[in-house]
């Protein structure tokens, strides 16, 4: 690492050249994700293999956000799901995998982005996410048993989507929550821990979703919220910590969904997610890293948040464009 890079994390924040992009590469990034799910034997496609499902859905909602669903092999991309489709009824991220929550609730994005719902068993879809409710109303991610609010809003997120809510207990879900909500506005993967920017938007999406936000302190968990704004304008995940383009989208998607996202500086951040564009296409977790999909699609539904010429408006809940949710967007 350079001295510079050094210097950088002890202030905790990153420095924006003065040389760094001043707009938004549209047509750089629909490329680098064309290339990147095509090549299928390149090193990154190969070893993303334990993600590939979700990686599927970073590519083909960032896609979709920036209209350009033209690039994607949509018959290719079903018969993968169909592969990736497990007898518990959960979806997992590869075909010789097992089932996980997160990769199920990205098989539903996915198959609405493309409008092919009607390819997913819905009954078994709610019968695998309801065995993943604990007594204490808690979700784990798959049988290895991990707690995690991430589970619960993903959990709601795959019902919601279905339109199969009434298959898990709610009331308990959202208690457990609530057992999660720190004095400091934030929320924690679990009661007793640590707020995190990826946890208020877990939880504050599962209260959005139930039809509950009034039962949450707005005000202090916005204030939070805009304390994750750094000087450089890029939003970290947590006090202390380095700004990255995906605390970006956890805080102003938390934000956008209790109508606040006028608490932080729009132009400051927007000129810290340009940076972190890369020549050749991508988006990275900050200026001088490599691009990848991930923070590809959350760098570029950030943009959208703000409205953006050539980009589709997004949903704050669910990152999806509000085209392809229909009905089913919350705003």
């Amino acid at each position: 690492m350079s001295f510079a890079g050094l210097l950088d994390i002890a202030r905790k924040d990153v420095s924006l050249r003065s040389d760094a992009p001043q707009e938004f590469h549209r047509d750089h990034h629909v490329d680098f994700l064309d290339k990147f799910q095509k090549n299928k034997d390149s090193y990154e496609y190969v070893m993303s293999e334990s993600l590939r499902v979700s990686g599927i859905y970073w590519c083909l909602s960032a896609l979709d956000i920036m209209d350009a669903m033209d690039r994607v092999d949509r018959e290719g991309v079903l018969e993968y799901l169909r592969q990736s489709r497990r007898p518990d009824g959960g979806y997992a991220p590869a075909e010789n995998h097992d089932s996980h929550l997160l990769h199920t609730l990205c098989a539903i994005q996915i198959l609405i982005i493309l409008d092919a719902l009607d390819e997913c068993d819905k009954d078994s879809v709610a019968d695998y996410v309801r065995a993943r409710q604990k007594p204490d109303g808690s979700f784990d991610g798959d049988e290895s048993g991990e707690i995690d609010t991430r589970f619960t809003m993903v959990a709601l997120a795959t019902l919601y989507l279905i339109d199969r809510l009434d298959a898990v207990d709610g009331e308990k879900a959202l208690d457990f929550v609530k057992k999660c909500y720190n004095f400091d506005g934030g929320f924690g993967t679990r009661p007793g821990s640590e707020s995190h920017a990826g946890q208020v938007y877990c939880c504050v999406g599962a209260f959005a979703i139930m039809g509950r936000l009034e039962e949450l302190d707005l005000e202090r968990t916005a204030e939070w919220l805009a304390h994750r704004q750094c000087a450089s304008g890029g939003l970290n995940g947590r006090p202390e910590k380095l700004p990255d383009v995906c605390y970006g989208w956890w805080v102003l998607a938390s934000l956008a969904m209790i109508g606040k996202l006028d608490y932080i500086d729009v132009d400051k951040h927007k000129a810290f997610i340009f940076a972190a564009q890369d020549e050749d296409g991508g988006i990275a977790d900050r200026p001088g890293d490599l691009p990848d999909p991930f923070h590809t699609v959350f760098g570029t539904a950030s943009i959208s948040l703000f409205g953006h010429d050539g980009l589709l408006p997004v949903d704050p809940v669910f990152c999806m464009t509000k085209r392809a949710l229909k009905e089913k967007s919350f705003y």
